[in-house]
């Protein structure tokens, strides 16, 4: 177990959950990872703080996450407060679980070397430029996104020794045969329905509803009615990427640039050697590497002895060779030593690394080569549009911020001194804003003494690396129970979709009744009739038919079942199982997709009952929680 551990770090699922961290904190900058222990609280576990900030950011990154996959769903769901309290649980759940996970690594002594996140880190395609790690790419990137290095490599550190502890847990589950056949089985079991839809809106046609049932209604009702607290804003949006396509650069400049810059551009020094390594840092293992130099500097052959003499067996059965490196990649005593030498032939003294002793021997080197300008001229460009938009920007982002604050009263004068829009909103509601008014500074501002009440500026508002914003409220009203008259419709849309939908629950019973008993003659007097059988299986077209379906029980002695649902137009649907075919399986092999699903379905289990018991264990408070339920 401690085994898969400790290689974990190294499987294709880090990989994957690596790929995504960097788009993570490039949008969504240093504050969503690095707490401020002057910021509230929004959970506590054993003593451990999650920062409102970070909860804040994390649930805006997830908001926005769900807004772009399901849309318009998505904003009918936030208009429900009961939802959107149950969508920001389920965020700060999460971040609880990773600091839980985390807490659990640590106890369990896991650790990740220095090495390790330096390889990680090199490996990001974004840190890379034609394929291979660009330091001014990864230094640029982070600056943007406002890490040190230092942060970073910590914040790494930190998700790969978590992705080392889930990677264990799920490498380890496996599945059984007959698990195996029966979850076969059970996946290509066949079902034979038939259907009967009762339609809502006949049923809604057929109500009757006074004016005072819909008075009634509007008066038990009321909160559904009721216009929640809405503001009109204006806001200044400034953004970087905005002013990029407007940088002019002259040749001149691109050409500075590129002679300013060449390493960038080139392929660095690389060497090829060979090497015979005496593992141990003991006198014992110097003096076996001193004997092996001594009979090199007699003449003996190199790969001879690497292939007789050297610990390190890999390399050893080709002579010690080793593959073509440049500077970064080994370790700093052995590279050292290696860039030191001149000619190939050349043999190195005895090197002691981390690894062991070393006697290292130059093969070939391949001189540093620069890409021509004309092959490298649209990143010269685009890197001087960065650079020049980024100096813009915080020049507009300053005047900004001058003017907002001078001339408090309007956002006019601010938007001339940085040639920018006004651009102004109609009525919303706070917990129902769009697009970058719903960030959550943004939000927290509209809703300060300072913006709300006295109708001044905001400060200047970042929202992520070059993109600012300032906010004014400009007009707000307060929560009203929207008259009769206008909501009558809406009023009797929502009783008749009651009562309808009532009505056809209480035919379908009647009829799922008689049916129980035999009673077939109930369709016929009530001029209804099942559809013609249809074979289902589990990945059917109709998703809802088809759960309902796989529920009922099998039929036995040939008695049809029978069940009842909703379609997904609100139609009472009643089903009539008639038949289960069993499939004739072959066994499934242990090592087959079917068995990879079932140990992945295994694996989940297990790290959910594992955090079900560290927050057993663990005191897990939600003070930012517990206070707005007050």
């Amino acid at each position: 177990m401690m085994e898969r551990m400790r290689e974990g770090v190294s499987s294709l699922w880090v990989k994957i959950i690596l790929s995504l961290i960097i788009f993570s904190f490039v949008f969504a900058g240093v504050g969503s990872y690095l707490a401020n222990s002057n910021q509230p609280v929004a959970a506590k576990i054993d003593g451990e703080e999650i920062s409102q900030r970070q909860f804040e950011e994390a649930y805006q990154n997830e908001r926005n996450r769900m807004q772009s996959q399901l849309g318009d769903y998505f904003s009918t769901l936030m208009g429900d407060p009961g939802y959107v309290q149950q969508f920001r649980r389920s965020v700060l759940d999460r971040l609880v679980n990773d600091a839980l996970i985390e807490q659990r690594a640590n106890t369990l002594g896991l650790r990740i070397s220095d090495d390790q996140v330096k390889k990680a880190i090199r490996a990001m395609p974004e840190f890379q430029r034609d394929g291979q790690f660009d330091n001014d790419v990864y230094t640029s990137v982070l600056r943007r996104s406002r890490f040190t290095p230092d942060q970073f490599a910590e914040y790494m550190r930190t998700n790969m020794l978590r992705q080392q502890l889930l990677t264990a847990i799920q490498g380890s589950d496996f599945a059984l045969k007959n698990e195996l056949a029966q979850l076969q089985q059970l996946e290509q079991q066949q079902r034979e329905v038939r259907s009967l839809t009762l339609n809502l809106e006949t049923f809604k046609k057929n109500v009757e509803i006074s004016e005072e049932d819909s008075q009634a209604y509007y008066q038990q009702h009321a909160l559904e009615f009721t216009r929640p607290e809405q503001v009109k804003v204006s806001y200044i949006e400034l953004s970087g990427n905005s002013l990029k396509n407007t940088m002019a650069v002259s040749e001149d400049e691109l050409k500075t640039y590129y002679q300013d810059n060449l390493v960038k551009f080139s392929k660095p020094e690389q060497r090829h050697v060979r090497h015979i390594l005496i593992q141990g840092d003991d006198a014992e293992a110097k003096s076996k590497a001193d004997a092996i130099l001594a009979e090199l500097k007699g003449g003996a052959d190199f790969a001879a002895v690497a292939q007789a003499k050297s610990d390190d067996t890999f390399s050893a059965k080709q002579g010690g060779e080793l593959d073509w490196f440049e500077r970064g990649v080994m370790d700093p005593a052995f590279e050292e030593a290696a860039f030191g030498l001149k000619n190939n032939g050349d043999v190195s003294d005895v090197v002691k690394s981390s690894f062991g002793y070393h006697i290292i021997q130059l093969e070939g080197v391949k001189a540093p080569t620069a890409k021509p300008f004309a092959d490298v001229r649209e990143d010269l460009l685009a890197d001087l549009r960065d650079q020049k938009a980024a100096e813009a920007f915080y020049q507009q982002q300053t005047k900004l911020a001058e003017t907002a604050f001078e001339m408090p009263d309007s956002l006019d004068d601010a938007a001339k001194a940085v040639n920018a829009k006004v651009q102004k909103t109609n009525f919303f509601a706070l917990n129902n804003a769009q697009g970058v008014l719903a960030t959550p500074a943004v939000v927290q501002a509209l809703n300060t003494p300072e913006v709300r009440e006295d109708g001044l500026n905001s400060e200047v508002i970042e929202l992520g690396p070059e993109h600012v914003i300032v906010v004014r409220v400009d007009e707000a009203r307060s929560d009203q129970l929207l008259p009769f008259e206008e909501v009558s419709g809406q009023v009797h849309e929502q009783l008749a979709q009651q009562r309808g939908e009532a009505a056809a629950e209480k035919q379908a019973d009647e009829i799922l009744a008689a049916l129980r008993q035999g009673d077939i003659n109930i369709l016929e007097q009530q001029d209804l009739s099942f559809s013609e059988p249809q074979t289902l299986n589990r990945r059917g077209s109709d998703p809802v038919l088809t759960q309902k379906a796989f529920a009922l029980a099998k039929p036995e002695d040939g008695k049809t079942v029978y069940g009842v649902t909703h379609d997904q137009q609100g139609n009472v649907v009643i089903i009539a199982l008639d038949k289960v075919t069993e499939p004739e399986v072959e066994p499934a092999k242990s090592n087959g997709p079917m068995a990879e699903q079932l140990a992945q379905m295994n694996a989940q289990q297990d790290v959910m009952a594992l955090l079900d018991v560290l927050r057993a264990d663990a005191k897990v408070t939600y003070p930012v929680l517990d206070a707005t339920a007050q």
